[in-house]
């Protein structure tokens, strides 16, 4: 997968995230996870852009570990959603928990291939 397609994918995400949390219930409930759960799936997409114009595999590193805890988050709230029933559309969650998990494993890779490759090059 190229930076560009993972960047339209992580994007993708953040806008199903925002229309997963217009969703949630009108309540201090609904309105304390759609601002976390917003907040942590579209940082996924905005720091994943910060990945792609990073200076060195250090730089790399960094910002795709950043990438990686707020997709781990994301996951996170979209468990607390599902666990908690506060949106009855169960196939929009186990979609967001699929791609969610998806990215995790592809930043994980991604983090691991750069950390050998510096490794290699000590």
């Amino acid at each position: 997968m190229t930076s560009n397609e993972l960047k339209n994918r992580t994007k993708e995400f953040a806008k199903a995230i925002i229309r997963l949390a217009e969703k949630l219930p009108n309540n201090r409930v609904g309105w304390i996870i759609a601002d976390q759960i917003m907040r942590s799936g579209t940082s996924v997409a905005s720091n994943y852009r910060a990945v792609c114009r990073a200076k060195s595999d250090r730089d790399f590193i960094h910002k795709m570990g950043t990438v990686l805890e707020e997709a781990d988050e994301s996951l996170f709230w979209l468990e607390m959603i599902h666990e908690l029933n506060l949106i009855r559309e169960t196939s929009e969650i186990l979609y967001l928990f699929k791609e969610a998990d998806e990215l995790v494993a592809i930043f994980v890779a991604s983090i691991k291939t750069v950390k050998k490759r510096t490794n290699h090059k000590s």
